[in-house]
This record gives C-alpha cells, sequence and structure tokens, in this order.
C-alpha cells in the first residue's frame, strides 16, 4: 500500500491531498485565492506567490488531519515541479523538500498536466493505450499515451489556450474573472446564438486555434457600437461557446477513431465546462469508447491528481531528489 502526500501551488490555489493506492482520496484540501485575484481580471504572479507562503503549512496539516495519517505512515512526499508561475511553484516545492528531508521521505516531482490526466484515476481505471483532451487556462491539447506514463501530444494550440480564450472573452463582454463559468452562465441565458467561425486549420490539424474567434467576437462588439447596436451578448456569449465545444469535440472524436483508443479522458479546469461534458458525453455515446469525465472538484487545480500521478511514478521507479527546482517550461515528454 502506498500513502503520498501530495502538493500543488503551480497557480492561485493552494492545495494538498493525502492519495492511497494511487485511487483513493483520504483527503483533498485547496485554499482559492479568487477573491484576492478577481479584482485585477487575471492572476498576480506575486501574490499568488505571497499566498503560498501564507497558507502552505496549514493546507499541508489540514490535509494530513483529514486523513488522520501522519508523517510517519507516509510513503513519499508528491509536488507539482512544472509547468506554472515560477514564485508559486517553488513555494510548494521548498515546502515538499522540508517535510521528504525532516522526514526522511522519497521526493517525487510531478507534471501539472500529467496530474490533470491522472485526476481520472480516482474516477476510474486508466486503460491504455488512450486518449486525453486537455483544456485549461494555459493549455489545449490532445495526448495519445500508448502506455502508463508514455505521452504523445498529437494536437496542441497554436496561440490562445481555450481557458485563456474565455477569460479574454469575459473581459470583453465585461464579465467578472473567472472567465469561463461566467461566459458559460451568460451564454445559458440565451434563446439562440450569434453565428461565430469555427476554426479548423489543416483537413488532417489536430491542433487548435482560438484567437481568431476571440477576434470574431471583438470584432463584433465593436461594429455594434459604431453602428449604435446593443448587442445580445448573451446570445454572443452562446456563439462563442459553441464554436470552441464543436472544435474541441470533432477533433476528439476524429482522433479517437483514428488511434482506435477505447478510453477517451477529459482534463484540466475547462472540463467543468458543463456544455463541452454534454456534447463529449453525446459524441461518445453510441460508440465502442469508455469517456471518463472527472467531477468538478477534480477539474480545476488540486492536490489529489498530483497524488494519482504520483503512485503512477512510483510504480515505475521514478523519484527526484533535493536538487529539484521549479521548471515553468517543463515539457510533457519528460514524464
Amino acid at each position: 500500500m502506498t500513502t503520498i502526500l501530495a502538493i500543488e501551488t503551480s497557480c492561485d490555489e493552494t492545495a494538498a491531498a493525502v492519495i492511497e493506492n494511487g485511487d483513493t482520496i483520504r483527503s483533498n484540501v485547496v485554499a482559492t485565492q479568487m477573491e484576492s485575484h478577481a479584482r485585477f481580471g487575471g492572476v498576480v504572479p506575486e501574490i499568488a506567490s505571497r499566498h503560498h507562503v501564507e497558507v502552505v503549512t496549514a493546507v499541508v496539516e489540514e490535509a494530513l488531519e483529514k486523513a488522520n495519517v501522519t508523517y510517519q505512515d507516509l510513503t513519499a512526499v508528491a509536488v507539482t515541479e512544472g509547468p506554472g508561475l515560477v514564485g508559486a511553484l517553488l513555494v510548494g516545492i521548498h515546502a515538499a523538500k522540508a517535510i521528504a528531508f525532516a522526514h526522511g521521505l522519497p521526493l517525487i516531482g510531478v507534471h501539472h498536466i500529467a496530474g490533470h490526466i491522472y485526476a481520472n484515476q480516482l474516477v476510474a481505471k486508466l486503460q491504455f493505450p488512450l486518449l486525453a483532451l486537455v483544456v485549461s487556462g494555459g493549455h489545449t491539447e490532445l495526448i495519445y499515451m500508448e502506455k502508463d506514463g508514455h505521452f504523445q501530444v498529437i494536437g496542441q494550440t497554436r496561440d490562445d489556450a481555450v481557458g485563456e480564450a474565455y477569460d479574454k472573452v469575459a473581459r470583453a463582454l465585461a464579465l467578472p474573472y473567472p472567465g469561463g463559468p461566467n461566459v458559460e452562465q451568460l451564454a445559458d441565458t440565451a434563446e439562440a446564438a450569434l453565428d461565430l467561425p469555427r476554426s479548423w486549420l489543416e483537413k488532417d490539424s489536430y491542433d487548435f486555434s482560438f484567437s481568431g474567434l476571440k477576434s470574431a467576437v471583438l470584432n463584433r462588439l465593436n461594429n455594434d457600437k459604431q453602428r449604435g447596436i446593443v448587442t445580445d451578448r448573451a446570445a454572443l456569449a452562446k456563439g462563442f461557446q459553441e464554436s470552441v465545444v464543436d472544435v474541441l469535440v470533432a477533433k476528439t472524436v476524429r482522433a479517437q477513431a483514428q488511434f482506435n483508443v477505447k478510453q477517451v479522458v477529459l482534463a484540466g479546469g475547462v472540463a467543468a465546462n458543463k456544455g463541452l461534458r454534454k456534447a463529449l458525453t453525446e459524441a461518445f455515446a453510441n460508440k465502442d469508447v469508455t469517456l471518463l469525465v472527472p467531477p468538478l472538484s477534480l477539474c480545476t487545480d488540486n492536490a489529489a491528481m498530483i497524488g494519482a500521478c504520483a503512485h503512477s511514478m512510483w510504480l515505475r521507479g521514478i523519484s527526484g531528489n533535493m536538487a529539484m527546482n521549479a521548471r515553468p517550461g517543463l515539457p510533457l515528454s519528460s514524464f
């Protein structure tokens, strides 16, 4: 049996969790900074780092208490090594290194995106080969996993990640941060959608591009303003949402067929989007494919996903050392 303490501080959530055997959550504590960053319309790295410093010790202690374990019960300590905000990453890494050194525990550095994918291991057993659709504020990727720990990026964003596009459109629509849930909420109030373009790129490409769609939203708002027209903001939000979902789902379905995988997993903060979850569920309903969609609590940044991935790494004999440093641009192929 493995019992792993995991720490996640890559952006604006300070999180700690205790994971047993890679698939059981003993505790999962998240301290959010959303209110602190909302007034700025996005995450301010220095403020995020300071908040992590203030609460990381308390969050770790709460995770251990809720799991009813002590440091002596732990198999290893895991922490997000990258990618992310360098200052934020450093807080979690130093906390994990201190715990590992003080208690003689192995230290495991985890890739943040790998963690998002392995969050699905907490829902059901991952079956390889599989296809992962990763959608978040900084990432939009289709990843083929031939086996455990093997990542092949077959498609990625060429400009804005989908979550970033949501945030920018939210600002244009005068919606508060975070943009994703607020754009979706506004879109749900519209009876019909304004027609917006879909960026399919080259015929066989699995890459994504959302900057043109974002520009189409801005152009519509500016053109209406110049003509003295009141823009139907809800219909515009609905058109944006439908365009995003159509492209994500269509490319995922095509990739699943080409790579002939029997399991498709959704991962990342935008995986909480109800429209995307519904569209993927419908797209694979009549196919010989298992679709794993994590609960909302495991979509946004959390430490349980880091612990789940760390368990897989531990079984494969992968661990770090005290020379570990923050790697904000850490490539997924390293894992």
